[in-house]
């Protein structure tokens, strides 16, 4: 198994998987909770790429970002569960406006997924829809 660690854009999104199988592999082997975050923000919003790379610089060596686009990315928080984990990105959100204070604020949308011990296979086609819930379109009259 691979060792955590960012990833670039031209990463191959099957690495996912790698995650999603060490995060089970932490709380089942070693009680560890972890989480899963979505981080997407509008394709038009300028600061969230800018707010993905500082929570890339800012993550601990056991945890890991995959980024997806531009603007979405994908945070695997080890010994974190669902409220440390939106504690982590409220805080990262909080320290970055502190540190790069604009006029527009990153406002991305966040999904959490819990992998609790005992949990079953993690599937990326199960976990990625409950971080990233489908975004709802205005519906088209003719």
């Amino acid at each position: 198994m691979t060792p955590p660690s960012t990833h670039s854009l031209g990463d191959d999104p099957r690495q996912i998987r790698e995650h999603l199988v060490r995060s089970r592999e932490l709380a089942n082997t070693h009680g560890l909770p972890c989480a899963v975050v979505g981080v997407a923000g509008a394709p038009d919003d300028l600061m969230t790429p800018e707010f993905l790379n500082y929570v890339e610089s800012a993550l601990r060596v056991e945890d890991a970002i995959f980024r997806m686009t531009r603007e979405r990315a994908v945070l695997f928080l080890a010994d974190a569960d669902g409220d440390k984990a939106q504690a982590i990105v409220e805080r990262l959100l909080r320290e970055f406006g502190a540190e790069f204070p604009t006029v527009d604020s990153p406002r991305p949308s966040l999904g959490y997924f819990a992998v609790q011990p005992g949990c079953a296979e993690l599937l990326a086609k199960e976990v990625l829809p409950a971080v990233f819930p489908p975004v709802t379109r205005a519906r088209r009259t003719h």
